[in-house]
């Protein structure tokens, strides 16, 4: 079970990659697998919000079993809170895509990345209290509704 959730927590090992920061890489790593479905329209809007919940309650189970295991709480190796982020924007994707889908992809990293390192309230407050499997998750949601939030204000300006 312990191998299990390493690979899910770790994004398939991508929590492993030491060349760059763990979480920029799985940002980076969940735009190239996510981009395609909602640019391409692979998946309707329902079944890709069905699958966010899923994995987000799978997340929950295996951040949980992960962290028992390794005796940790939030480590580095945790990557899948980074694409549940950006999936998170993703669901939105049709409402804040601004001048093209590549500009827009570019526009969600570099915000969501921005928000996440820099846990603006109420996240800084989710990362520092909240010490269970759904603290390790929302406060990178939160970086998500963020970016959101900017990319709606940019798009009613553009």
């Amino acid at each position: 079970m312990i191998k299990l959730a390493n690979f899910f927590v770790s994004l398939s090992f991508a929590g492993y990659i030491k060349l760059i920061p763990p979480g920029t890489f799985a940002s980076f790593l969940s735009i190239i697998i996510l981009f395609p479905v909602v640019e391409y329209k692979i998946v309707s809007l329902e079944i890709f919000v069905a699958f966010f919940i899923i994995i987000f309650l799978l997340s929950l189970f295996f951040i949980n079993k992960f962290s028992s295991q390794t005796q940790s709480h939030d480590s580095k190796i945790i990557v899948i809170d980074e694409f549940l982020g950006i999936y998170l924007i993703l669901i939105f994707y049709n409402q804040i895509k601004i001048i093209n889908p590549y500009v827009t992809m570019i526009l969600i990293f570099i915000l969501f990345r921005f928000f996440d390192i820099l846990k603006i309230f109420p996240a800084n407050i989710v990362d520092k209290k909240l010490k269970t499997a759904f603290g390790v998750i929302f406060d990178d949601l939160i970086a998500g509704i963020y970016t959101i939030i900017i990319l709606y204000i940019l798009n009613a300006y553009y």
